[in-house]
């Protein structure tokens, strides 16, 4: 297997993206229906948003991968009407930036839940200090600012660690990830070929 991507698995990203995409404008409708319940519900929910990484890394299993599908969901996001306009494109980068170093440090050989998981709680973290940069937060008091930072890690790591985990596990168990990422070396020598 090399580790370099293929004109293949850039377009398998982008299809995973542009997927994510239409689903991230699809769930801000729920992100704001849940808003006013309070308990910073939203910011539970807010995970979803860095799922496009981990599914294309799970998938794909190749450096910058997790970054493309995060600015390229965040794009297409963003030419569908995003509410959030332009930040989306910014978010989008350093999302993608913060789980890639994740991956990055396990040099990506791992692809288990835990690892996974910590790329999450990453995207996460990059997603919260993008919030302090645009002063969406420094101003809540600390109970609330707690709160809010709970909600989102937790978010974290239910939507981009648990949920992208399982739902390429699935995938695997129907053989569509075989496609991409054959089972043994001689299949990826054959698509060489």
């Amino acid at each position: 297997m090399t580790k370099g991507l293929k004109l293949t698995d850039i377009l398998v990203t982008i299809v995973i993206a542009i997927a994510f995409g239409i689903v991230y404008i699809l769930w801000g409708s729920l992100y704001y229906a849940v808003k006013p319940l309070g308990l910073h519900l939203d910011q539970f929910l807010y995970g979803m948003w860095f799922i496009a990484a981990p599914v294309a890394y799970l998938i794909i299993r190749k450096p910058g991968v997790a970054l493309i599908a995060e600015i390229a969901a965040a794009s297409g996001e963003f030419l569908l009407g995003s509410p959030w306009g332009l930040s989306v494109l910014l978010y989008g980068v350093v999302q993608g930036l913060f789980f890639e170093l994740v991956i990055m440090s396990v040099k990506y050989k791992k692809y288990n839940l835990a690892v996974i998981i910590l790329g999450g709680l990453a995207a996460t973290l990059g997603s919260v200090i993008m919030d302090f940069a645009y002063g969406e937060i420094g101003d809540l008091a600390a109970w609330n600012l707690i709160l809010y930072l709970v909600m989102r890690f937790i978010g974290g790591i239910v939507f981009a660690g648990i949920v992208p985990y399982y739902l390429v596990k699935v995938l695997e168990a129907t053989g569509v990830t075989n496609l991409v990422r054959p089972a043994s070396k001689e299949d990826y020598d054959a698509l060489d070929k």
